[in-house]
This record gives structure tokens, sequence and C-alpha cells, in this order.
């Protein structure tokens, strides 16, 4: 059974980094999905598909893993590029704009 730890990007429908901060170890699909031929969902036998351990730090996870000799794969997060306005938010009511402001 192999395990990916990884950390999870932002999704689309938060502006924050919420929930970015912890490490996941998530057990890699054992058997593939099937479809129901009466309903049309899918199942799938493999359990651990379900399991989604979250941890404090990278270390923690790696320690679990080695602890309960799960296989494991570290995917390291890629560095977000911050996004610096030079004034930010106020330079929208500023009193010394150059310009007229609009809608």
């Amino acid at each position: 059974m192999r395990a990916r730890i990884y950390q999870p990007a932002k999704t689309a429908m938060q502006s924050g980094t919420a929930k970015t901060h912890q490490w996941v170890l998530e057990y890699a699909p054992a058997s593939a999905r099937e479809v129901d031929p009466l309903m049309g969902w899918t199942s799938s036998s493999d359990t651990q598909a379900q399991v989604r351990l979250r941890f404090d730090s990278r270390e923690a996870a790696e320690a679990y893993a080695v602890a309960k000799g799960i296989a494991f794969t570290v995917q390291e997060p890629k560095p977000r590029k911050p996004l610096i306005r030079v004034r930010g938010y106020g330079e929208n009511f500023a009193t010394d704009r150059k310009g007229a402001w609009t809608h």
C-alpha cells in the first residue's frame, strides 16, 4: 500500500491560504472504481481511498508513515510568489490621486 504526503494548494474558491499549512497523507487507490449498473453510482471496494490524515508538519507525516510501515512519496509544494501592490487597497481611496477616479 503506497501513500502520498503533500501540502495542499489553495482552492480556486478561496482568496486566502487557510487550510494550506498542514500536510496530508493520502493513500493511493488500490483498485479501480466501478459503475453500479442499476443506479449508475461509482463505487470501490478500497476503503483506504477515503482516508486522509492531516499533520502539522512534514516530519510528523513521515514519522507516522515510517512507524506504521507505509511506503510513501513526498511531493514538495510549489512556492507562491507574493502579490504585493505598491500602495495596496488603500490606494483606491487616496486623496492624492493623479487621475480622476471612475467606476
